[in-house]
Formats: C-alpha cells, structure tokens, sequence
C-alpha cells in the first residue's frame, strides 16, 4: 500500500491519502486527477482497470484502490 500511497501522493500532494474516505464523493478528486491516479495505477501495478471499475466506490479511498488493484492482480 506505500507503493500506492507514493504514487497519489505525485497525483496530489495537497491531500490527506491515509485518512480521507470520500475522495470522490465529497468532489476531493477532479475527474483529471482520476485520470492521472488510473494511468499510474495501470503502469506501476501491472493491471489494466476496466471502464466498469471506473466507478466512486473503487476511488473514495487509498483503501478502496488498493482491493481494487488487488483484485485486478487475481485475474
């Protein structure tokens, strides 16, 4: 999980990664930060995410990408 704490905090820096749980429901992120998060998250992690994993509850939080890459990883 530090591999993708680094990697939000190059998106954003400005943001409390570890704490915040509504990254996409309270507007946090901005549909280009997504962008940018899903491309390094793609190229560091070996996965491709799937236009129907694009969705807020795989992106509210650090924890919420985490499984979500995990997941991708298992298939």
């Amino acid at each position: 999980m530090d591999e993708l704490l680094e990697l939000l905090q190059d998106v954003r820096d400005d943001i409390d990664f570890k704490t915040c749980k509504t990254l996409i429901d309270d507007g946090i992120l901005a549909s280009f930060d997504i962008l940018q998060i899903i491309s390094a998250i793609n190229e560091t992690f070996d996965v491709e995410i799937p236009a129907t994993s694009i969705i807020p509850k795989n992106f509210n939080s650090i924890e919420a990408m985490y499984e979500m890459i995990e997941r991708l990883q298992e298939d």
